[in-house]
């Protein structure tokens, strides 16, 4: 999980890019933030597919192969 303060120091950045610009090594700064949070986002959504299953209006199981697959990989990592 991104912490906090990382977070409002990314607004902080965006707010200063769009106001007044941002110097070469603030760039940097916000890729860097930027990639993290982007990572960290993409963890917890891959996180949810791990524990969904998807049923139809009888009950039936039609979670998606791709989505089952990644359930089993998960269950051979543990």
């Amino acid at each position: 999980m991104i912490s906090k303060e990382k977070l409002e120091r990314i607004n902080a950045l965006s707010k200063k890019a769009k106001n007044e610009g941002l110097t070469v090594e603030e760039k940097k700064e916000q890729k860097g933030l930027r990639e993290e949070y982007l990572s960290n986002v993409r963890s917890s959504f891959k996180n949810q597919f791990k524990t969904m299953t998807v049923k139809d209006p009888e009950g039936n199981d039609v979670t998606p192969q791709k989505v089952k697959d990644l359930q089993k990989n998960n269950k051979k990592d543990q």
